[in-house]
């Protein structure tokens, strides 16, 4: 199995290229709209993501806020994906989840599901049903910028220094694929749904363009080696 996934990652290499064009493309585009349509909403999304940053950076880390995250994210994929869930348990260097099965998306699942941030839109917009929170929509950017940061800080430092049994068990060339993809998949996302100036058509335009040009662009270089090799 882990040898079909080396060569379905293997796969997936001009798909990331594609992702991370388009995402290009899309930061791009909400930078540009930013700068002419004002720029409170970017500026609450840095200061959040920032904010974080100098917390991550200079203070105590809150490594067991991220563990309660990580297993969570376990629980709600398996949970969606129709499993049985308990036996949450949680610790500083360490947690675990029991789920009646598992699979690759619920596995890497923490390592490209921005638990906190997610959560936080969640709440808001919940809140913002029942009250009405127009005004207030900067907070929520500021709240998503601080989730964001909170997630890609401690996804980093613990692929980095922590040897991950998540990881391990699907395959480090096929885990790196597939957290990088979805983390894009997932940053895509939610700038459609938050940005006004980006909208799902469009970045689903831009992507099938960029798909299109990066496996075209992977199988030409094929077929001139296969040529090249048999002249």
């Amino acid at each position: 199995m882990k040898l079909f996934k080396l060569g379905l990652a293997i796969l997936l290499l001009p798909a990331c290229a594609a992702l991370t064009r388009t995402s290009w493309h899309v930061a791009q585009t909400v930078v540009a709209s930013a700068m002419q349509n004002g720029r409170a909403l970017g500026v609450a999304f840095a200061t959040g993501y920032g904010l974080w940053l100098l917390v991550f950076a200079t203070l105590p880390r809150p490594t067991r806020t991220y563990v309660l995250g990580h297993e969570l994210t376990h629980a709600i994929w398996a949970w969606l994906m129709g499993a049985r869930v308990g036996g949450l348990r949680v610790g500083k260097h360490g947690g675990q989840v029991r789920t009646s099965k598992t699979n690759w998306a619920i596995t890497l699942a923490p390592y490209f599901f921005p638990f906190y941030a997610m959560l936080f839109l969640a709440l808001f917009f919940v809140a913002h049903v029942i009250w009405g929170l127009d005004r207030y929509f900067w907070v929520l950017f500021f709240l998503v910028g601080l989730g964001w940061s909170f997630h890609v800080t401690f996804t980093f430092v613990m692929l980095l220094t922590v040897s991950q049994p998540d990881v391990q068990s699907q395959g480090k060339v096929f885990s790196a694929v597939v957290i990088y993809a979805m983390n894009l998949v997932t940053m895509l996302v939610t700038t459609a749904a938050l940005a006004q100036s980006v909208r799902f058509g469009a970045v689903g335009h831009w992507l099938l363009r960029d798909l299109i040009t990066t496996y075209g662009w992977t199988i030409a270089q094929f077929r001139w080696l296969w040529e090249a090799a048999t002249r």
